[in-house]
């Protein structure tokens, strides 16, 4: 018999084509990201910053623990997802600092994604070359 973590939150959070799944429990302070420790996960500083940063507004960094599954999209979509589902997570533990959250911008979902090609363009907007003979 495996032993089932109980979580007291469950929050979603997208960005670009990312989806990140957070659950959160009273704890430490620890972050798990895909089963790996948060710094491991992002090695740049600015994804760590942008993840941390519902956490620092509203200092509760000690106070819950973090387990987080994200798949889909690069670093800066996924460090999105995970800023929009920590937020939704802490807005549900305390509903007093939505407007924090708020003004901070991070309950926002960042809803802008690649632009598809079009046919007989070389991307979305650019054009091939033109000839005049």
């Amino acid at each position: 018999m495996s032993k089932a973590k109980s979580y007291d939150m469950h929050t979603i959070g997208r960005r670009k084509s990312a989806v990140a799944r957070v659950y959160v429990s009273r704890g430490t302070g620890k972050i798990s990201i895909n089963s790996r420790d948060v710094g491991n996960y992002f090695p740049k500083a600015t994804s760590r910053y942008i993840v941390f940063q519902p956490l620092n507004l509203l200092k509760v960094n000690e106070s819950y623990d973090f387990n987080i599954n994200v798949k889909g999209g690069g670093v800066t979509g996924q460090a999105g997802a995970i800023r929009l589902g920590i937020a939704r997570a802490l807005l549900k533990l305390a509903p007093g600092s939505r407007s924090e959250l708020k003004t901070a911008g991070f309950l926002t979902r960042d809803s802008r994604k690649v632009e598809r090609k079009k046919y007989g363009k070389s991307g979305a907007r650019k054009s091939y070359q033109f000839s005049k003979r």
